[in-house]
C-alpha cells in the first residue's frame, strides 16, 4: 500500500493515508471530504503551496456522493460558462492518472445522446454547433452511424421512441470513482494535508463578517478560510451561518447489474425514455436516471424508479432483456434553479461555497479542484468559475442548463 510521512517526517507504511486527530487550528479547513474536497485539497498544496489545511469529513472519505455516482465524464454542455468548466476538468482527467501517480482506470470510450423526436434532433445540432464553437469534439450522427459506434442499441423504427439520431462526444469516458478519490488524498496527505474523518460540522463561530472556527464532533477548530464542499448537505450548512441559497437536496438513483461479458462499447444516454447506459470495467451495467421528485436525504433505491429505468435499458438494448439486477442506491444530489453549480464568496468574507452540481459533480471533478483552490487562495473567482457566483440568482444572469444537460448523469 506504499508509506505515508506525517508532518514531523515518521514513516507509516502500509496506509494510504494518516488518520490524524484535527489540530487546534489551521490556515484553510474544507467542510466534505469527497471528491471535490480532496481534489480542492490537493490543488491547494500544488497549485498554490498551501499545506495547513484539514479537511473536514462526517463519515469516511469519499463515503457520500463521490462513492455513489455512475463515473461519467463528458464536456458537451450547451452554454459556454458550462462548457469552459467541464472542458478544463476533461482535459485534467486525461492527464490525471500521470498527475496523481495512481491508476483511476480512465477509460475514453465516448458517449451518445439520443435523439427520439425532431424537437430533440434541433436541440441536439444546436448543442452539437456550440460545442464546435469552444472546442469541443462534437458530431451529430444518424441512426445509421449510431449502430455502428454501439451495434447493440434498438435503432428499430417500431419501437415507442424511435432513434433519429445522436450527438456523439468520443474523448468522453468513465473512470473508478474510488479510486479517483484515493489518488488525490493519498497526494493530498502527502503534501502535509490533514485528512479528518468521524468529523461532523455541527456550527460556526463567527465574528463579525468572519468566521473564526467551525465546531466539529471532535472539537473547535479554529480556521482562516473555510470552504464548503458537502455537496447535498451544503444548504444544511449554510443555514448555521444563516444564509438562504436556492439549493434542493433530492435523492438520485442507480443501479448495477451482475457481471457480463463486454458488449457495450460506449456510454449511451437518453432523455426521452430516460436512462443512460455504460458498462464498467469487471462487466456490470452502470444505469442511472433523473432524481427523485421529493426533497429528502434517503440512500435508498425505490421500486418504480427502478422500474423505470429497467423498462427503458430494455427498450434500448434488448440483448440486456435477461440481465439480472444486483444492487441499487442513491446519492443525494443538490439542485439549483438553473441546473448549474454554485461556486465562490457568502456573505462571510472568508467563507467559500462549492455546490449545486445537482448530477455532474463527479465529471467536474479535477476541474472545480482546480478552480475552488484558485478561488480560496487568491480570495477571487478562477475565470471558469466567475460565472457561477451566489449573486447571480439576485442579478438574474442564471446559466440554464435544464435540458441543454440531457439525461440527469
Amino acid at each position: 500500500m506504499g508509506v505515508t510521512i506525517d508532518r514531523e517526517g515518521h514513516e507509516h507504511p502500509g496506509f494510504l493515508w494518516r488518520n490524524p486527530e484535527p489540530a487546534k487550528a489551521y490556515d484553510v479547513v474544507i467542510v466534505g471530504g469527497g471528491g471535490h474536497g480532496l481534489a480542492t485539497a490537493y490543488y491547494l498544496a500544488r497549485n498554490h503551496g498551501i499545506t495547513n489545511v484539514a479537511v473536514l469529513e462526517r463519515g469516511w472519505l469519499a463515503g457520500g456522493n463521490m462513492a455513489r455516482n455512475t463515473t461519467l465524464i463528458r464536456s458537451n454542455y450547451l452554454w459556454d460558462e458550462s462548457a469552459a468548466i467541464y472542458e478544463h476538468s476533461l482535459k485534467l482527467w486525461e492527464g490525471l492518472e500521470d498527475d496523481l501517480g495512481y491508476p483511476i482506470l480512465f477509460s475514453q470510450r465516448g458517449v451518445l445522446n439520443l435523439a427520439h423526436t425532431e424537437q430533440d434532433v434541433r436541440d441536439s445540432v444546436r448543442r452539437v454547433e456550440a460545442n464546435k464553437l469552444n472546442g469541443i469534439d462534437a458530431e451529430w450522427l444518424g441512426p445509421d452511424e449510431v449502430v455502428k459506434i454501439c451495434p447493440i442499441v434498438n435503432v428499430s423504427a417500431q419501437i415507442r421512441y424511435p432513434v433519429q439520431g445522436a450527438t456523439y462526444q468520443p474523448r468522453a469516458g468513465i473512470a473508478k470513482h474510488d479510486y479517483v478519490a484515493w489518488g488525490f488524498a493519498r497526494r493530498a496527505d502527502e503534501a502535509g494535508v490533514d485528512l479528518v474523518q468521524d468529523c461532523e460540522v455541527t456550527g460556526f463561530t463567527v465574528d463579525g463578517d468572519r468566521v473564526t472556527g467551525v465546531r466539529t464532533t471532535r472539537g473547535e477548530i479554529a480556521c482562516g478560510t473555510v470552504a464548503l464542499c458537502a455537496a447535498g448537505h451544503t444548504s444544511v450548512l449554510l443555514d448555521h451561518l444563516g444564509v438562504r441559497a436556492p439549493l434542493q437536496s433530492h435523492p438520485l438513483q442507480a443501479l448495477v447489474s451482475e457481471l457480463l461479458e463486454p458488449v457495450h462499447p460506449t456510454i449511451v444516454m437518453s432523455n426521452a425514455v430516460h436512462v443512460y447506459v455504460s458498462q464498467a470495467h469487471k462487466g456490470e451495467l452502470v444505469m442511472g436516471a433523473g432524481i427523485d421528485a421529493y426533497n429528502g436525504y434517503g440512500r435508498r433505491g425505490a421500486f418504480h424508479i427502478i422500474e423505470r429505468q429497467m423498462a427503458a435499458a430494455v427498450e434500448l438494448f434488448p440483448v440486456f432483456a435477461r440481465a439480472h439486477l444486483l444492487r441499487t442506491w442513491a446519492g443525494i444530489v443538490d439542485v439549483t434553479p438553473d441546473a448549474s453549480p454554485i461556486v465562490g464568496h457568502t456573505p462571510y468574507e472568508n467563507v467559500f461555497v462549492n455546490a449545486g452540481w445537482g448530477t455532474g459533480g463527479f465529471k467536474a471533478t479535477p476541474g472545480i479542484g482546480w478552480c475552488y483552490a484558485h478561488t480560496i487562495a487568491q480570495g477571487e473567482p478562477h475565470p471558469y468559475v466567475a460565472p457561477f457566483g451566489l449573486g447571480r440568482f439576485a442579478t438574474g444572469a442564471l446559466v440554464d442548463e435544464h435540458g441543454a444537460a440531457a439525461v440527469a448523469h
